[in-house]
Order: C-alpha cells, then sequence, then structure tokens
C-alpha cells in the first residue's frame, strides 16, 4: 500500500480486504463517522452542562421537589453553586474573573438528613458528572487504602471519557470527619493528615495524570503506544474547576463550639431538646472550631462554605413520605404491583411510619429500616393470595400479623376505601381539567368502575374519557356555578348529558335571581 498519497477509509478498508480476505467484514468509513458523532455529542453534553443559566432560587425550587426542611442548607448551598459556575462561564471568555477563590463547601449533619440527595440532584440538575465516595477508603500512600486521584479519574469516567466535562464536575467526600486527628489519638496522625494534604493539591489546582502509577492495563497500554508510535500521550485533568464537597456527622463537634463560645452565650439553649440544642451550636460553626476538631488550617481554609444540615423530626419523615418526589413509598408501590397488588398509604399510616423511623435515630434511613421490617412479610404472603389491594393505616402500623391475616382471610377487606380513594383523586383530576367540583357517591363510583372494568380499563383513564365527552357542559358549569360543588349518584350519572343540562339551568337562575 503506498503512501504518497494520502489514504482515504474507502483505500484503507480495500486494502485490509485484500489482505485479510472476506472472512471480516470492516466498515472503516462507518467506524469514522461514528467516531464524529461521538465527538459531537460530548461536545452537545458539555455545552448543555456549560450553559448554566440558573438562579439561586431556581435551583432552591428544584431541590425543595426532593428534598424536605433544611431550608437554609438548600439557599446557602444553591448560591453556592451558581457563584461557581458563574465564574467558570466567565473564564472562559474574559481574564479579569481567573483570581475568583473556589468556594469548595463542607456539609456537616446527622446521618440520613439528605446531604448526599442533596449534591446528587444539583449535579443531576445541571448535567455534570459525579462522583461520591468515602474519606476512609484512602491512604496517604495509596498502596494501603485508595489514591485520592483516583476520584478525579473516577470524574472522567462518569463522563464517558470527556475529560474537558470531567474538569467541570463535583467531587463529594463524605465521612471527612474521620480524617480529622482525634484529641485523644497519642501521636500524630499521620494518614489522616496525609490524606488531608493530598485532597488540598486536587481543591486547589493541579494536573492529574489520566492513568494511575498503579494501573497495570494502563501502563501496559502506554508501553505498547510507546513501542509503536515512540511516544507516549500523557493525559491529564485540570482540578482548577472542579468543585469539592466534603461532609459528615462531626460527633463531637458541638463540645468544640460550645467551649470556645463560653457557658454564658449559651444561656438560651437552656431548655432545648438536644437535638434542638445540638442544631443550634452547629449553625455557630466557625472556621478555628475546625481547626480545633482536627483539620488543618489550610484544610479547613479550603472550605470556605459552610451548610449545616438540621435533623429530622418525625413530622419532617412523614413529610418526607407524602410529599417528596424521591420518597421510598414509590419504591414500595413498585414493589408490590411487580405482583399486581396496589398498596395505598392513610395519613394515620404514615405518621405512624414516621413516629417509628424516627425512633431509630438515623434520619430518613430509618425509613427504609421500618418499611422493610413490617412489608417485609406482605411481600412474602400476599402475591400468592387473591388480594389486588390494601390500605396501610396506623392500625396495621401497630398490629401488623393481625392486618395480614384479616387480609388472606378476606381478601376484597380494602376494596371499599380503594375506591373511594380513587375518585377522590378522579375528582381532582376534573376540577384540573374542566374546573367543576364532582364528587362522587358510593352508587356513582360503582357505576363508573363496573363500566372501566367491563372495557378492561384503567379506571383514571376511563373516567377521564367519559367526562371528556361533555367537556363543553362541564366548563360552561364551571363558569356558572363558580365554588358549587356537585354531587354525583348512581341515577343521575346514568344521565350525565340531562344532568350537567339541569344544573347549568339551575346555576344560571340562580345567579340571575341574585
Amino acid at each position: 500500500m503506498s503512501d504518497d498519497k494520502k489514504q482515504t477509509p474507502e483505500d484503507l478498508e480495500r486494502f485490509l480486504q485484500e489482505k485479510m480476505g472476506n472472512t471480516i467484514k470492516i466498515d472503516l468509513k462507518a467506524h469514522a463517522q461514528q467516531e464524529e458523532e461521538d465527538v459531537r455529542a460530548a461536545e452537545d453534553k458539555r455545552n448543555k452542562a456549560l450553559d448554566f443559566k440558573y438562579k439561586p432560587r431556581e435551583i432552591k425550587e428544584y431541590l425543595d421537589r426532593f428534598v424536605i426542611r433544611q431550608e437554609d442548607a438548600k439557599k446557602v448551598l444553591s448560591t453556592a453553586i451558581c457563584d461557581h459556575y458563574h465564574h467558570i462561564q466567565n473564564c472562559r471568555t474574559e481574564e479579569d474573573w481567573r483570581d475568583y477563590k473556589k468556594q469548595n463547601i463542607v456539609l456537616i449533619g446527622p446521618t440520613g438528613v439528605g446531604k448526599t440527595y442533596l449534591i446528587q440532584n444539583i449535579a443531576r440538575l445541571i448535567g455534570v458528572p459525579f462522583v461520591k465516595a468515602d474519606a476512609t477508603k484512602y491512604s496517604e500512600t495509596g498502596y494501603v487504602g485508595g489514591d485520592v486521584e483516583d476520584l478525579i479519574r473516577e470524574l472522567v469516567t462518569q463522563a464517558g471519557g470527556d475529560i474537558q466535562l470531567a474538569e467541570y464536575g463535583i467531587v463529594y467526600i463524605d465521612e471527612i470527619d474521620k480524617i480529622a486527628s482525634s484529641a485523644n489519638t497519642w501521636g500524630k496522625d499521620v494518614s489522616g493528615h496525609g490524606v488531608q494534604r493530598n485532597l488540598l493539591k486536587l481543591m486547589e489546582e493541579t494536573e492529574v495524570p489520566l492513568k494511575s502509577a498503579q494501573d497495570v492495563i494502563g501502563q501496559m497500554q502506554s508501553l505498547i503506544q510507546f513501542q509503536t508510535k515512540g511516544k507516549v500521550d500523557k493525559k491529564t485533568i485540570n482540578t482548577r474547576n472542579i468543585l469539592f464537597i466534603v461532609s459528615g456527622a462531626f460527633n463531637g463537634l458541638t463540645e468544640v463550639i460550645r467551649k470556645r463560645i463560653g457557658s454564658k452565650q449559651i444561656g438560651f439553649m437552656q431548655e432545648k431538646t438536644g437535638s434542638q440544642e445540638e442544631d443550634l451550636l452547629l449553625d455557630r460553626v466557625r472556621s478555628v472550631d475546625m481547626i480545633q476538631y482536627g483539620f488543618e488550617a489550610e484544610f479547613a481554609g479550603r472550605l470556605p462554605v459552610v451548610v449545616h444540615c438540621k435533623h429530622l423530626s418525625s413530622e419532617d419523615l412523614f413529610n418526607i413520605m407524602k410529599y417528596s418526589e424521591g420518597s421510598i413509598l414509590k419504591q414500595y408501590k413498585r414493589d408490590f404491583l411487580s405482583y399486581g397488588i396496589d398498596i395505598y398509604f392513610t395519613d394515620d399510616g404514615m405518621k405512624a411510619l414516621a413516629e417509628k423511623a424516627a425512633g431509630e435515630k438515623t434520619g430518613a434511613r430509618g425509613l427504609m429500616t421500618v418499611c422493610e421490617r413490617i412489608f417485609r412479610d406482605f411481600k412474602y404472603f400476599l402475591p400468592d393470595s387473591d388480594v389486588k389491594a390494601f390500605v396501610v393505616t396506623d392500625k396495621l402500623i401497630a398490629d401488623r400479623e393481625t392486618t395480614l391475616n384479616d387480609l388472606l382471610t378476606d381478601p376484597g377487606r380494602d376494596a371499599s376505601w380503594v375506591l373511594q380513594w380513587k375518585f377522590k383523586k378522579i375528582s381532582k383530576i376534573l376540577k384540573r381539567e374542566f374546573g367543576v367540583d364532582l364528587k362522587f357517591e358510593k352508587s356513582a363510583a360503582k357505576y363508573l368502575s363496573g363500566l372501566a372494568a367491563d372495557r378492561e380499563e384503567d379506571l383514571s383513564d376511563f373516567s377521564e374519557g367519559y367526562f371528556r365527552k361533555f367537556e363543553h357542559a362541564l366548563i360552561l358549569l364551571a363558569s356558572e356555578g363558580k365554588g358549587s360543588e356537585y354531587v354525583l349518584d348512581g341515577e343521575n350519572i346514568i344521565s350525565l348529558g340531562e344532568t350537567l343540562e339541569k344544573w347549568i339551568k339551575e346555576s344560571y337562575k340562580d345567579k340571575k335571581d341574585k
């Protein structure tokens, strides 16, 4: 094959086919095209992540959908995230912004209050790669434990190999308090201080090799590259714009703060509970407290943004189940639906769950512990029964064995409640769609559910389609009878058109008489 002129992919493909025969089909043109498409896709993803147009309030409102409470933490985080990514945008075009000091973040709070969940959702919203690890897995040398530089390499993996996108990612390190030197430890805590110093280099700005010195496969690839090309391409990742967020429970930090403040300044906390007092103290944490706790001054100084996540009460846990888009109850609904079983939760049932979870003292993680303990036997026995739906009440939480036995004996015991719940939901849908407030008596609910069953359709979908036929009448009724509630029973729902016409005339007459 001649080197006198530049070879096209077609020429190379033809040459390889001649040498290798027709046993292998090589489409180099398609391969080159795929590479170009991959590059374009990576650029689009990178540009989307860096096209940062969010305001702090918008990020906070997004976090509100997933994380209950932690209002101050969400505000501080949202502001710090906006500052960081606006800075990155400006640095791409304006030299004057290059003296900006990166606002790395430290999150303080007990287990299960949503620290990790906050950062995960922020990274998902922005579209940047996110890496999470525990500080305890790393050692100073990297031979006994992990190498902190592996965190940066993992960002590249999460970015699909796009080094440039990885350089704008988020590194989240949990249990950072575990690498603080202990006041009760004899001698110097070499490992903890060593990891702090190594992390400090990454937090400031350094070039991290894409391949680790301990990466045997990577070193073999470099050797092959040197033998074929005569040189090795040394790819590195710059950490200048990577945001570092560390977190921990920081047990014992409150005592450090208490000593600094002094007994005279903490009289206002005398009537507070243990967790309330701890939250009030942690609200007053300063860098000097972090240094006293066991962090080197330089390390504490590279974490200028301090965010405190507060303890969760049983009421907070109830709100997490009921209102959070990431509610654990959705997982249990999916689990039971895998067996064709619907599960419904009453407010009293969720409150009872929340109280038990609060007793676990593990924050939102206690919800999983309690739910698994309570529903374990239901998951085991109900799939082999005739039960198609059941309701979680406070009585079920208090005595799950009796409730399970009652369900197995009478599979349809909760059918009436489930039907009532479904039509409350249908009423909300109709109110949203047509503006009219319709309530269903038991007889009307049975009539519609029977029609839906005959047609083998989902009840909500069938009901919405059923009322969609009378859309103009419903909208007119909503307009004429503003604020009025209309009740459907087994008789008037059969002749719905005539019923709506009657109600419209009555509403018009009442409006005229007034």
